[in-house]
């Protein structure tokens, strides 16, 4: 629900903030079935990233999912950040989900997201590298999980 917005959270749900509980209106399992493809709303309207070459080179669609797959030290939390930030009053729920990062580096980007405005739209799922390897595996599913249910209607997800 809209409690989860501008938070820091675990794949379980739980805070990670220190800001309390996190006020939720629903509990969804994050392993669930996907829709029927033929029962989904096709996807037209473009999620531009701010960046010139990716919105050339690769076509993003609001509400579509994108995973950045890379080597270490290739800037793909830069291109997921920068995204984030370009998407201010685009009415768009962004979900950033930092798997095995340490909690300084995600403490910065939560802090740059803060400082940027960003966060006033964006849900922040955690698993340090120090978590059991199970937070790890479920992050992503949380983090998707939180952008299917988009809390206000007519508002797309993006999960970075």
């Amino acid at each position: 629900g809209e409690g989860l917005i501008g938070r820091g959270i675990g794949p379980a749900g739980g805070p990670l903030d220190g800001k309390g509980p996190v006020a939720s209106s629903q509990r969804l399992p994050i392993e669930r079935p996907a829709r029927p493809i033929m029962d989904r709303a096709p996807v037209t309207v473009p999620l531009q990233t701010g960046l010139l070459v990716i919105d050339a080179l690769i076509p993003i669609g609001r509400g579509q999912r994108e995973l950045i797959l890379g080597d270490r030290q290739t800037s793909k939390s830069a291109i997921a950040i920068d995204t984030i930030v370009n998407q201010r009053d685009q009415d768009v729920l962004c979900v950033y989900c930092a798997i095995g990062q340490r909690a300084s580096a995600v403490a910065k980007v939560i802090a740059n997201l803060r400082e940027r405005g960003a966060m006033d739209y964006t849900v922040v799922v955690v698993t340090e590298g120090n978590d059991p390897p199970g937070l790890a595996y479920h992050a992503p599913y949380a983090a998707t999980s939180h952008a299917e249910h988009s809390p206000a209607p007519g508002r797309d997800g993006h999960v970075a």
